[in-house]
């Protein structure tokens, strides 16, 4: 009886030497693990909100990409703000985003939280949380629907990805010779 191998290549030299070997940098491999396990610490602050928990939800199901809503900043290593930033809220928001750990993102949800929105030059509103926390991604919208919100959290994978791939080793220390 004759084998059929149809399309199937034949077996590599590197196969038979280094079975099941992987060859990445390690800065890649982690960055894979990170955009493929984000742990949202979501702010949501008004009607942007709702569309943010709708992302959530069955329909959308951010949990597809890895995203899990999580209600403490210490495990926590993506912040969505979602909503009017008020000037009272800035200060919540920093020491939030000074207790998540690093590597940390930010997204920025709707037009109030990129730009003050509707109620720009308000004496209460910030003029965006960029002014506040620095921001990775803005997802624009009044109020962003739940595909501009996965959108956002694609293109923060991407960046994340592309922020590996740029990061080099650190360079051994040369000796400088001692004069004699």
């Amino acid at each position: 009886m004759a084998s059929i191998t149809g399309n199937t290549p034949a077996e590599a030299v590197f196969e038979r030497v280094l079975p099941n070997a992987l060859v990445v940098k390690s800065n890649e491999l982690f960055a894979l693990a990170r955009k493929s396990s984000l742990w949202t610490l979501s702010f949501g602050l008004a009607c942007c909100a709702i569309e943010m928990i709708d992302a959530h939800m069955s329909h959308h199901d951010l949990d597809r990409f890895g995203v899990v809503t999580w209600p403490s900043p210490r495990q926590a290593d993506v912040m969505i703000v979602a909503g009017t930033v008020v000037k009272k809220m800035g200060e919540p928001i920093k020491r939030l985003y000074e207790q998540m750990p690093d590597p940390k993102w930010v997204i920025a949800m709707g037009s109030c939280a990129t730009n003050g929105g509707p109620y720009y030059r308000s004496y209460s509103v910030v003029m965006g949380v960029d002014h506040l926390i620095p921001v990775d991604v803005y997802v624009p919208g009044c109020p962003p629907r739940p595909e501009a919100l996965l959108y956002g959290v694609m293109e923060l994978q991407k960046k994340i990805s592309q922020d590996a791939k740029k990061r080099t080793l650190p360079q051994p220390l040369q000796r400088k010779p001692t004069p004699s």
